[in-house]
C-alpha cells in the first residue's frame, strides 16, 4: 500500500481496495455459475446419450431447462455486478491519484 499525503487520499484508496475485493467476489460467483452450467450440460448430454437421444436434442433440452437458464442468469448477473464494482474501484483509484497529484503542488 502506498504512503498517503492526506486522510482523504487514504479513504479514497481504501474504498477502491474494498470495491476491488467485492468485484473479485462477484467474479468468483460468476465463475461458479458458469461451472454449474458446464457440469449440468455435460451430465445432461451423458444422460441423453444413455437414453439414445441425439447430441443436438440433448443440447436443446439442456438449453430449455430451468437449471440451465438459472445458471446463465446467475453468471450474467454476477458479471454485471463485477463490472460495476470494478468501474467504481477505478474511479476511486483515480480520485486517490488525483488527490495525491494535487497535494504535491501545495
Amino acid at each position: 500500500m502506498p504512503t498517503f499525503n492526506s486522510e482523504e487520499e487514504r479513504a479514497a484508496w481504501a474504498l477502491a481496495e474494498a470495491l476491488t475485493e467485492q468485484a473479485r467476489t462477484m467474479m468468483r460467483q460468476a465463475e461458479a455459475a458458469l461451472e454449474t452450467w458446464k457440469t449440468g450440460k455435460e451430465m445432461n448430454r451423458l444422460r441423453c446419450e444413455r437414453k439414445g437421444i441425439s447430441a443436438s436434442d440433448a443440447e436443446i433440452r439442456w438449453a430449455a431447462s430451468a437449471n440451465s437458464k438459472n445458471a446463465l442468469t446467475d453468471n450474467s448477473f454476477h458479471v454485471g455486478l463485477a463490472t460495476m464494482y470494478y468501474g467504481a474501484a477505478t474511479a476511486s483509484y483515480s480520485r486517490a491519484l488525483y488527490l495525491r497529484s494535487r497535494g504535491g503542488y501545495r
